[in-house]
């Protein structure tokens, strides 16, 4: 029988393991090899969601965003796949192959005839989305800006711009120290009247989900700094 993937997410905090539906442990159980961002944190992961679970019972590979482009990490996953062994996909936070690694392997799995299963969890991406009251029919997720600060000024005009000749949500992030840095930025950057969503520490105890114009928002701005942060800006013009 072909090999089964399933695209496990993880807890975006840890303390809110409430947010996963209970079937995911019944695929946990349904593998025998998994594929992971980072190994401590993955096993850590698991034995949370499941206390039972003899680590040792599984094999275990390290495919995050250095190894799973190496000819290595795709060798031993097709090799899993040839010997029909059901396989976990677990990034570090949220969903395999959305802003995190997985996507490789995913596409290697679909050319040798698995069955993928993508199972139901938090995505800090759409969450943000469903609380920002943007427009959630048209958006684009860009992921990182650039961090040259020329560069990055010129991504956010074109990201507002295209917001506002398109009417779509443009939504991105920054690593956790870096934020307070990024949003400083926005505000400087972004028209007065364009709006920003701010969403921190999503599923989280210190939620902080706000939208508000960047003319409001210079005002007071938050701090941000090492706080898993989603940003998302939507513009109608000048």
């Amino acid at each position: 029988m072909p090999s089964t993937i399933y695209l496990i997410p993880s807890l975006l905090d840890e303390n809110a393991s409430n947010v996963l539906p209970a079937y995911i442990v019944e695929a946990v159980k349904d593998c025998q090899v998994f594929f992971v961002e980072d190994e401590r944190s993955a096993r850590r992961f698991l034995k949370k969601i499941w206390k039972e679970m003899v680590i040792d019972d599984y094999e275990w590979f390290v495919a995050n965003k250095t190894t799973i482009m190496q000819p290595d990490i795709n060798h031993v996953f097709r090799s899993k796949l040839k010997e029909e062994k059901n396989i976990g996909i677990i990034s570090e936070a949220g969903c395999p192959g959305v802003a995190d690694p997985g996507q490789p392997l995913v596409a290697i799995a679909h050319s040798m005839g698995a069955t993928i299963k993508p199972l139901v969890g938090p995505s800090s991406i759409l969450l943000a989305l469903m609380a920002s009251g943007m427009n959630g029919q048209q958006f684009s997720f860009t992921g990182y800006l650039p961090i040259d600060t020329a560069e990055r000024i010129k991504a956010l005009r074109d990201l507002e711009n295209e917001s506002a000749r398109k009417n779509i949500t443009q939504i991105f992030m920054e690593t956790p120290y870096r934020n307070d840095q990024l949003l400083e930025t926005i505000i400087k950057t972004c028209r007065p009247s364009t709006k920003l969503c701010i969403a921190a520490n999503l599923t989280g105890e210190n939620e902080f989900i706000q939208t508000r114009t960047i003319e409001d928002w210079k005002k007071k701005l938050p701090v941000l700094h090492k706080q898993p942060v989603i940003f998302l800006i939507h513009s109608q013009g000048t």
